[in-house]
């Protein structure tokens, strides 16, 4: 995008044609050909309804995790609580963090195993989640 000059609202393209004093924004058909090139076809193995729903949710919940590894979450209290009400996380999970407790760091580490093999490393668990797979009865909340 950025070769091709479409810098945003600063160049009047982006995924987007911005005109002064026009409200409504144009699609910018020129991004078809670069959204195109970046087409992944999907993987069968992973593609179901469910393993699309788990691979967004995943790979949300493993960067949640790394937050507290690199500092940048004091608890996983915090995470849970800007997930849900900053980033609309499903409340009915009660936030990344809690979803791990519920649904086990094993079982969710094993599909980003799982969905590493086909996608790449975007998908590698991140180390403290693997380490919550070596006790069993470790949780992020007690």
């Amino acid at each position: 995008m950025v070769s091709k000059g479409f810098l945003g609202r600063q160049s009047g393209k982006g995924f987007s044609i911005y005109q002064e004093s026009v409200k409504n924004k144009n699609l910018n058909s020129d991004m078809n050909g670069i959204l195109a090139s970046l087409k992944m076809p999907p993987k069968s193995e992973v593609s179901s309804d469910e393993d699309i729903q788990f691979r967004l949710l995943t790979r949300f919940v493993n960067e949640a995790v790394t937050c507290p590894q690199e500092g940048i979450l004091a608890t996983p209290a915090e995470g849970d609580i800007g997930a849900v009400f900053g980033l609309s996380f499903p409340p009915c999970l009660g936030g990344p963090f809690c979803f791990v407790d519920l649904y086990e760091a094993q079982k969710i580490v094993d599909r980003l195993k799982k969905y590493e093999a086909a996608y790449g490393k975007e998908f590698t668990p991140s180390q403290l989640l693997a380490d919550h797979t070596n006790s069993p009865n470790k949780k992020f909340h007690q």
